[in-house]
């Protein structure tokens, strides 16, 4: 029960980050893109290396205990992209134009710019709902790691708050365009992020009666599919967007690196 009510906790902190991207907007007047170049190229590196090196491998180990070494290995593999696929087509079923990967930044902000407009509060809504449904999966994917594995759930966790603070600004900037609400746009941003923790109920209504090694290696496959994926469709991409190519390279590395020596210290 306490690893159940440990991994709530860490999904639920994880998904309300998109709130801090919301108040950051509202403090700050003006976009720091070196801090969140770098930021997003971490918890790239972060879940790049925890999803390949640790949770892939941990997938296997599970898998072909049950279904043996040749048809264990296969499961892994198209479990591994089957997590790719989903996200992909989450991805897609989105309208570009409503994408909560559009980058925005807190100067956008600027009174002189904001004017009322209905398509722009019906995009800063639409963003919400995207941000939400990419959330739904990633909560899932925090809850499934911190019940198997809790030392690599809090990096983890980590680093989709981080990714999650960018989504923040970006669902508060044209809601705030649109009415010149603030509490409205920090509303909906907050709002974003609640399904995360509903992801993991989800996961954990539905699939926690089912639970054994079979079903803990697909679902561990499919978020190291899943977080490679958001890694190098978001964050990544994210990173480049706000101009800071070789430093979002630096955090990367530097996110490999710590997640390495967080998993060496647990040894």
């Amino acid at each position: 029960m306490n690893n159940v009510l440990f991994a709530f906790g860490l999904t639920l902190f994880a998904g309300l980050c998109t709130g801090i991207g919301s108040a950051i907007a509202f403090f700050t007047k003006k976009t720091n893109t070196k801090f969140l170049s770098i930021s997003l190229g971490f918890s790239a590196g972060v879940m790049i290396y925890v999803s390949m090196v640790e949770i892939f491998f941990k997938a296997k180990t599970s898998l072909t205990n049950e279904l043996g070494l040749k048809i264990g290995s296969w499961v892994t593999v198209i479990a591994f992209f089957g997590g790719m696929l989903l996200i992909a087509l989450i991805d897609k079923l989105i309208p570009s134009g409503e994408n909560p990967h559009d980058m925005y930044k807190i100067e956008d902000m600027n009174d002189n710019n904001r004017h009322l407009d209905n398509k722009l509060l019906r995009m800063g809504i639409f963003t919400a709902l995207a941000v939400g449904i990419h959330n739904f999966p990633e909560g899932l994917a925090t809850f499934i790691s911190a019940l198997q594995e809790p030392s690599i759930a809090i990096p983890i966790a980590v680093a989709i708050a981080i990714h999650n603070i960018p989504e923040g600004i970006a669902v508060s900037v044209p809601v705030y365009y649109a009415t010149g609400d603030r509490k409205k746009a920090f509303f909906y941003s907050f709002l974003s992020g609640l399904s995360e923790p509903i992801g993991a109920l989800v996961g954990y209504l539905i699939l926690m009666p089912f639970i054994n090694d079979l079903i803990f290696g697909i679902l561990f496959a499919s978020v190291a599919g899943i977080m490679v994926f958001i890694s190098l469709d978001e964050l990544l991409p994210s990173a480049r967007e706000y101009g800071e190519h070789h430093l979002s390279i630096y955090g990367l590395v530097a996110g490999m690196i710590v997640m390495a020596i967080s998993l060496l210290l647990f040894i």
